[in-house]
């Protein structure tokens, strides 16, 4: 029976050198650059990655159109606002204005009543 012989370091590292290289020659034999679809795939994934960046741009673009047009919605709305309560205001300050006017023509017309009264006791006493 031949004896156990443990390897020494040396031995352990032309081992790994050997295994390493192996590996490395196992993976440039699989290399995508020798493959002749690679070039197609290559450029498959660039043009969808363009047309994915195109349509991100276009969402961002119509996003942005939808915002604009939400403010301009706004300030619409705001003036629109601002115009009614304006309007409101007049049509409260006329009416104040009117029920002056009313108020003032029915204390001229009482007192009128009343000078016409203190007139026609004024005639009968004569």
């Amino acid at each position: 029976m031949k004896e156990f012989r443990e390897p020494s370091l040396e031995d352990r590292r032309k081992a790994a050198a050997k295994a390493k290289q192996a590996e490395i020659e196992r993976a440039r034999a699989k290399s995508p650059a020798k493959d002749p679809l690679f070039a197609e795939r290559q450029a498959a994934r660039r043009a969808a990655g363009e047309a994915r960046d195109a349509r991100a741009l276009e969402r961002k673009a119509a996003r942005l159109a939808a915002a604009e047009h939400e403010a301009a919605a706004q300030v619409a709305e705001q003036a629109a606002r601002a115009a009614a309560l304006k309007a409101a205001q007049e049509a409260r300050e006329a009416a104040l204005a009117e029920d002056a006017v009313r108020k003032a023509a029915a204390e001229v017309e009482r007192k009128a009543a009343r000078d016409a009264r203190y007139a026609a006791r004024k005639a009968r006493r004569k």
